[in-house]
């Protein structure tokens, strides 16, 4: 039977992260293996024995936006790295979506909580009263979908979705429906989230956090190192991407979603695993095709060993390489799955693999992983995995792929 979905392709990278803001300081520092972990300085972090965050310190959102700076007062910190993201992946997508019909998909896990933070701050420290009206106003996560689409002046669909930190590619997931089913013919995707002291303390507390640095499937990782900032791609059907003559960084393939419900926060390997099957079988690519994998890879012992499990589950015992970013970002929450998308993205328009940073040796129970350790490889990429996988077992896995 010939598919009658349209196949849709991705013009254009926006990230605001804690290694670069765009794309050229983006591709170059997780080419160059740089960290952008750092002890944390956006809340007091006195008493934490653990604080290293991946912070956006020279985010200046004026410096971006065009038209959410005269009225940023309603904005959170999240709503404006996406914003902003999204007016980066539209510059370089070289579009102009005032008053278009181009559809807007956020993700997020936690949406505004420095808002809630500091509301409940003001409430501990002043006692019981009508919080502040721009601190209200930040607060619904759903704002994040609504400040990209006005700050690119879009009138189609917008949605912002919570799916932990699977989110991102949740969000590419559902826009990729949109476009290959001809709901749309542009759509802006990703996600953010922010770094506050209310997850932090959430992960301490949990005992998740790392000392220093974050070191996925190391035999010496312990933890995660919370980060923040915005992801977005440009989404676009084929046929309209080469009518205007756009440049293409990769086609998106196909991708599955599973959801395992097992534990709260607990990964579950064949969950996991029939996941990367699906998501496999509707981009049509087989195991042996796929080049890279770019890993949820949070650092965490139990993660990083079922994520390994469900990977060799599908792909054997020598899967194709597998890098966590995470080891130089931070773990970007519901923007975590966006960053994972670009570095796919650029890993196969630009021939290279990111790097696993801060790798010592490898675990021993992991034997077999290639980690692509501390040091980016050049190397072709035809296909390549972006897996993300959330706490209630939200899992999402995309699939991109070089266009033929």
């Amino acid at each position: 039977m010939v598919s009658t979905r349209r196949r849709v392709v991705i013009t254009g990278l926006g990230p605001v992260s804690s290694v670069g803001i765009g794309i050229a300081q983006f591709s170059a520092s997780i080419r160059d293996g740089k960290c952008g972990t750092k002890p944390v300085e956006s809340f007091d972090a006195t008493g934490f024995l653990r604080k290293a965050g991946g912070e956006v310190s020279d985010f200046r959102p004026g410096d971006i936006l065009r038209r959410l700076v005269p009225d940023a007062a309603p904005w959170g910190r999240s709503a404006l790295f996406v914003a902003s993201a999204a007016r980066l992946a539209a510059d370089d997508a070289g579009l102009d979506l005032n008053g278009s019909r181009a559809a807007v998909v956020m993700g997020t896990t936690s949406g505004e909580t420095p808002a809630i933070v500091a509301m409940v701050e003001r409430w501990r420290r002043d006692g019981w009263g009508s919080p502040d009206r721009w601190t209200a106003a930040q607060v619904p996560a759903s704002k994040l979908g609504l400040a990209a689409a006005q700050e690119l002046g879009t009138k189609g669909e917008v949605i912002t979705l919570g799916a932990a930190c699977a989110a991102g590619n949740y969000a590419l997931g559902y826009a990729y429906d949109l476009l290959s089913l001809g709901a749309a013919d542009i759509a802006v995707a990703g996600g953010a989230d922010s770094v506050d002291r209310f997850t932090h303390a959430g992960f301490h507390r949990t005992g998740a956090l790392a000392a220093d640095v974050c070191r996925p499937f190391d035999a010496e990782r312990d933890g995660v190192v919370p980060g923040e900032g915005g992801a977005a791609l440009i989404l676009e059907e084929l046929d309209h991407a080469l009518a205007r003559g756009a440049r293409i960084y990769a086609e998106l393939l196909g991708y599955a979603m599973t959801c395992d419900g097992k534990s709260p926060v607990a990964p579950d390997a064949e969950s996991i695993a029939r996941c990367i099957r699906t998501a496999h079988h509707r981009a049509g690519v087989t195991p042996d095709q796929v080049d890279y994998i770019c890993a949820h890879g949070t650092g965490t012992r139990l993660n990083d060993s079922v994520e390994a499990e469900a990977v060799r589950a599908v792909f054997g015992q020598k899967p194709p390489p597998m890098s966590a970013i995470k080891s130089m970002l931070g773990h970007a929450m519901g923007a975590a799955a966006g960053f994972g998308g670009i570095a796919c993205a650029v890993s196969i328009s630009a021939g290279f693999l990111p790097p696993t940073l801060n790798h010592r040796i490898t675990d021993p129970d992991l034997t077999g992983l290639d980690v692509v350790p501390n040091h980016s490889r050049e190397e072709k990429v035809r296909i390549a995995q972006n897996n993300g996988f959330g706490f209630g077992g939200n899992n999402a896995v995309v699939i991109l792929g070089s266009v033929r």
